[in-house]
């Protein structure tokens, strides 16, 4: 412990002391940074304190040397804040809201009596996969990869393997990558004017990538933990909490609906979707009583990815590369370690990207780490042992394949077509209009 307070307050102190300090023209945010996520893979079990630290020390350099997009000192931090508090406030309501409604998921009993329904083989492990893939279609894949979670633990006598693990994150991500309600980045492609159209096309790859890294990691899971093969026939499902699981999934898909569809010039302002999970958590609470002991570790693994998500936002990043299909390849692997809701906006501005492929890449990308995810950080908070990029990266090597086959069968199917401009510039319009 003492190595460890030690050798993180010496990145602490550097901003103090390296005002304009920069490595082959590398700003020192990204320096910041790059050490946070080194302490996280170096200190697996004290990622909370390594995200808070690492979040101060990018923050007090900002604040002494380089000021915000938003202006310079105190009043830049909280224009800065003030522009990302609803993406905030709608992760923390996600995360900490669908860990109750995992519970609840997992207290109904149905993941006891589906083995009924399933293979009992390593065939059963890979439909499971398969359902989180579609349950993120339609749902958040945070929602999507709990309930996958929930139904491991019990198919499989609470031994889950790691590769298996990174699999359903990485089934979750490919689910919401060809859906503008599956992910937010998609969400966010939709939100700025992009086809739904467009980013469908992105599931050519994530069947693929999914067929590949699930049969892989059923494998694994079969030799590990074999499901179970006798369902307790006794055993009768709790339709009450299978109907609040219902409602509070009712409530988000119908908040990012309704927002996405009638109100998207209110969709920055108000953690809709957020909200209205917890809405439908607090309504229900007589019905049921949601298992409010597990908020306080869900509350640390939340707190760690916001950190993550804040120092990826505060990075002085204003452009990407020129839009490739090299490009997008790249951004995949970029998001496995750096925030992709950043990454989406900055292609959104910079434009000229094929969105199928872009969605994709930084949904599935995410996979490959088990914090470069909200879905990955959520499951790991059900799933202690997999805060571990070394067991993440040695057992679920099969999703950083699966990417770049998925992504390679992808441009070889459809080929790389950048989109028309979703949006006209104010000039163009004007001379349109004379």
């Amino acid at each position: 412990m003492r190595r460890f307070i030690f050798a993180m307050l010496c990145f602490v102190a550097v901003p103090a002391y390296a005002a304009g300090l920069s490595v082959a023209n590398v700003p020192l945010e990204f320096i910041l940074f790059a050490l946070t996520l080194l302490g996280v893979m170096l200190f697996h079990n004290k990622t909370l304190y390594v995200g808070l630290i690492g979040l101060g020390s990018i923050t007090l350099y900002k604040l002494a040397f380089t000021g915000f997009k938003a202006g310079g000192g105190a009043a830049g931090l909280l224009g800065h804040l003030g522009h990302e508090w609803v993406m905030l406030a709608n992760l923390f309501c996600l995360l900490m809201g669908f860990a109750l409604l995992s519970r609840h998921f997992e207290k109904s009993h149905i993941p006891v009596v589906l083995p009924k329904y399933l293979p009992d083989d390593w065939k059963g492990g890979f439909v499971l996969l398969i359902m989180v893939f579609v349950i993120s279609s339609f749902l958040d894949n945070i929602a999507a990869a709990l309930i996958g979670g929930a139904m491991a633990h019990q198919l499989f006598k609470a031994k889950v393997h790691i590769g298996y693990l990174a699999a359903i994150v990485a089934a979750s991500n490919a689910g919401g990558s060809g859906s503008v309600v599956g992910d937010t980045t998609t969400t966010m492609m939709w939100i700025d004017g992009v086809s739904p159209a467009s980013v469908f096309e992105a599931y050519a790859a994530a069947v693929v990538a999914l067929c590949i890294c699930g049969v892989i990691a059923a494998k694994q899971q079969h030799a590990y933990s074999p499901i179970l093969k006798d369902a307790h026939h006794h055993t009768r499902v709790d339709w009450a909490r299978v109907a609040i699981v219902a409602l509070i999934l009712v409530f988000a898909m119908a908040a990012n609906l309704v927002v996405n569809l009638e109100y998207k010039a209110f969709s920055d302002s108000f953690p809709f979707i957020g909200v209205a999970v917890w809405l439908a958590i607090l309504i229900t609470v007589g019905l049921r009583r949601p298992d409010w002991e597990v908020l306080p570790e869900t509350f640390k693994g939340t707190i760690f990815l916001l950190s993550l998500v804040t120092c990826a936002s505060m990075m002085p990043v204003e452009h990407l590369p020129a839009a490739s299909w090299q490009t997008a390849l790249g951004l995949g692997f970029v998001s496995a370690v750096f925030d992709n809701i950043p990454l989406t906006a900055l292609a959104l501005k910079q434009g000229g990207f094929d969105w199928g492929f872009l969605a994709y890449a930084v949904g599935f990308g995410g996979s490959m780490i088990w914090f470069g995810s909200s879905a990955g950080v959520a499951l790991a908070n059900m799933y202690p042992e997999a805060k571990s990029v070394r067991l993440w990266l040695r057992h679920g090597w099969h999703v950083a394949l699966a990417y770049v086959i998925g992504f390679f069968v992808m441009l070889a199917l459809l080929g790389w077509h950048p989109d028309a401009p979703h949006k006209v510039p104010p000039a163009a319009t004007t001379a349109a209009a004379h």
